[in-house]
């Protein structure tokens, strides 16, 4: 195991990008960081801009108005970045799928690591795809 896996695996620096989600899963998430479920104790911290990010969270369907948005930050992370994709809506765009304005699901723009489904999903499951995450960044 190489330098950069090694202290990426202590501390994963997350930046959340919400393409058009109806908020559950963004609640979710900072429910998952409160004291409470504490997201923390895993090295897990927001950060304010996608060049200091180690994994890019991604909720939400994406959509002709931000979906090139979602490609120009990947391309703006530093590699190796990781994308996980947290509730239906960006696992396969759930009950978005036929809709006419969303072009594609997240993985057919961007490679995604991690998927967390849920409509929204629970804390626990988040942390449980940050802790599948983490180990298999560790093999």
């Amino acid at each position: 195991m190489n330098i950069l896996k090694k202290s990426t695996l202590k501390s994963l620096w997350v930046f959340h990008f919400a393409l058009s989600p109806c908020n559950n899963c963004d609640i979710e998430i900072l429910d998952a960081l409160t004291p409470r479920y504490d997201l923390e104790r895993f090295g897990i911290q927001l950060v304010g801009s996608i060049r200091h990010a180690d994994v890019l969270l991604v909720t939400g369907v994406p959509n002709y108005k931000n979906y090139k948005k979602l490609v120009e930050l990947y391309e703006q992370a530093p590699k190796p970045c990781f994308v996980v994709a947290v509730g239906t809506c960006s696992c396969g765009r759930g009950v978005f799928k036929d809709s006419y304005n969303s072009p594609c699901p997240v993985d057919q723009l961007v490679p995604v690591s991690a998927y967390i489904p849920g409509c929204p999903p629970k804390p626990e499951a988040i942390i449980a795809g940050v802790v599948k995450l983490i180990k298999a960044l560790s093999k």
